[in-house]
């Protein structure tokens, strides 16, 4: 099995959700900026956990996404799962064709029982063990969000009004009044 980032990040994304809910529903800007995943991508992981009814989302000023579920009954298979990552080994997919019309491969038992053992690896392990993990290792929770004001250090330029004719028209029109 190789896990790709989509599976990954949707994971990494969770802790850093789970960790910081407590002070209300977290942005994915600041997940995002706080784990370095761009935020199309953690919308679109997003709209999957949400589907899958792992996280909610919450609308307007001071909105962002909650868990769907308390930390200990969502798992990582779950999340894995909801994000459309396969947990599979076998080259054929699980539909014992690996060798085309010739059937299964010699191997096909091995990596089917290796996607079971997966499976039940990913499925015993739960959010919030790995929240607790993160705590242990003292990841510090900022109390308040980080809330950046849309305030510029550099000055507002009004822009120069010109009275010069914006066309061909109009400059025409100054003419033909002279």
């Amino acid at each position: 099995m190789r896990l790709t980032t989509k599976g990954r990040f949707a994971v990494t994304a969770m802790i850093d959700l789970a960790l910081r809910q407590n002070s209300g529903p977290v942005t994915l800007a600041a997940i995002s900026q706080r784990q370095q995943i761009s935020l199309s991508y953690l919308e679109q992981l997003f709209g999957k956990l949400r589907r899958h009814e792992l996280v909610e989302s919450t609308r307007g000023p001071g909105g962002g996404y909650t868990l769907g579920r308390k930390a200990a009954e969502i798992t990582v298979a779950d999340i894995i799962v909801s994000v459309d990552e396969p947990i599979d080994a076998t080259q054929c997919g699980g539909k014992e064709n690996c060798m085309g019309e010739a059937g299964r491969c010699m191997t096909h038992e091995l990596w089917a029982a290796l996607n079971t053992r997966m499976v039940e690896f990913l499925d015993s392990v739960s959010l919030q063990k790995l929240v607790d993990e993160q705590i242990a290792k003292g990841v510090q929770i900022e109390d308040k969000p980080t809330v950046k004001r849309a305030i510029s250090s550099t000055p507002v330029v009004k822009p120069i009004r010109v009275n010069a004719p914006n066309s061909v028209f109009a400059l025409g029109n100054v003419f033909a009044k002279s």
